[in-house]
């Protein structure tokens, strides 16, 4: 396909710009939540969660061929994806962040995507790491970063419950 828009690159940075921006979002608020006495649960496995997904991106990088194809559902998928991406990003606000941060007599979030769902933005990662690689068609990547991502998301999601145990409790 000569002279043909390179599409799975210009996803891919856009992807990687995206993720790039939600990370600074996410160290202010880190550091804004700690400076208010907040307190990190989870850090052993937080190195894993950022390796899993530079991996990911990288494997899509790398493994992706520039000019590859667009499976159209997979990329609508992953676009309607993104709205509730920062549906859940907007109502946590100022407390959405990449790590567990608990901050003392903070209220649990209930409103947004929190009504319907414990952890939205697990539902989000889980099916973003499975649905970009489809929009190449890359069903391998989808397929070992989703186990590998399954396997993360359980210590992640155990520590998340025990840090707001006492606060569901007390409710």
């Amino acid at each position: 396909m000569d002279g043909a828009l390179p599409w799975a690159w210009i996803i891919l940075a856009l992807l990687t710009l995206q993720r790039v921006v939600e990370l600074g979002v996410a160290r202010r608020n880190t550091a804004r939540l700690v400076a208010q006495g907040g307190q990190e649960v989870g850090a052993a496995h937080y190195p894993l969660i950022v390796l899993l997904h530079a991996a990911w991106l990288l494997a899509l990088w790398v493994m992706v061929p520039k000019n590859s194809d667009l499976v159209m559902p997979a990329l609508i998928a992953a676009v309607l994806l993104q709205f509730l991406r920062y549906w859940v990003i907007s109502t946590l606000g100022p407390y959405w962040t990449t790590r567990i941060i608990t901050v003392p007599d903070a209220p649990l979030v209930r409103r947004g995507p929190y009504r319907f769902l414990k952890h939205p933005n697990y539902v989000v990662v889980v099916l973003e790491i499975a649905i970009v690689p489809l929009i190449f068609a890359a069903w391998e990547i989808a397929l070992v970063f989703s186990v590998l991502n399954a396997v993360v998301l359980t210590i992640r999601i155990r520590a998340e419950n025990a840090a707001l145990q006492d606060r569901l409790s007390g409710e």
